[in-house]
C-alpha cells in the first residue's frame, strides 16, 4: 500500500512539474511573439494552455487514485452484504470469529474458546475467510489445464499398485 501512495505521489508530483513547465514555456512564447510583431494579441489562447494540463492531472489522478478506490469500496460491500450463517470473519479490529446470526446493519459473532458472541456493524467485517478459501479451492479445481481436460496423472496410482503387490508378496 506504501508503494502504491508513493508511486501515485511521484506520478502527482512529475505532472505538476511538467504543466508548470509547460504553461511558464507557452507564457515566454506569447509575450516574445507579441513583443516581436510589435502588438497586442497573443498568438495563442493561454487559457487553454493553463486549462489543457490541469484536465489532464484530474483524469489522471481519476484513474490512478479515485476508482481503484471506488471499485474496492464496491467489493467490500459485497463481500459483507453475502455473509452467511457460519462463515469465519475477521474483523478491521483484528476479532476472529464464526457468523452466529445476521441483521439488518449488524452481525452477531461468536469468538473464543467458550463462545462469546459479539455484535458488530457490517461494515467493520474486513474479510470473509470462509468465503476466500472457497474461491481459492475453486479456482484450484479450474486451474488446472489437465484437470479440466479429464486428464489424471497415472505415476501415483502405478506407485499404489506396486506397493500393494509388495505389501502382499511380503503377507504370503
Amino acid at each position: 500500500m506504501k508503494r502504491k501512495s508513493a508511486y501515485i505521489f511521484i506520478t502527482a508530483f512529475i505532472t505538476m512539474m511538467s504543466v508548470g513547465t509547460y504553461a511558464m514555456n507557452a507564457f515566454a512564447e506569447g509575450e516574445a511573439a507579441a513583443s516581436a510583431s510589435g502588438n497586442q494579441q497573443s498568438a495563442g489562447n493561454p487559457i487553454l494552455t493553463l486549462v489543457l494540463p490541469l484536465v489532464l492531472m484530474f483524469v489522471l489522478l481519476y484513474f490512478m487514485a479515485i476508482r481503484p478506490q471506488k471499485k474496492r469500496d464496491q467489493e467490500a460491500k459485497n463481500m459483507q452484504n453475502s455473509l452467511q450463517v457460519g462463515d469465519e470473519v475477521i474483523t478491521s479490529g483484528g476479532i476472529v470469529g464464526m457468523v452466529f446470526r445476521i441483521g439488518d446493519d449488524t452481525i452477531v459473532i461468536e469468538t473464543g474458546g467458550e463462545r462469546h458472541k459479539l455484535r458488530i456493524k457490517k461494515w467493520a467485517v474486513a474479510e470473509n475467510v470462509s468465503a476466500t478459501e472457497r474461491a481459492k479451492e475453486a479456482q484450484s479445481k479450474t486451474k488446472s489445464p489437465l484437470a479440466a481436460a479429464g486428464v489424471t496423472d497415472d505415476s501415483d496410482k502405478k506407485k499404489s499398485k506396486k506397493s500393494k503387490k509388495s505389501e502382499d508378496s511380503e503377507n504370503e
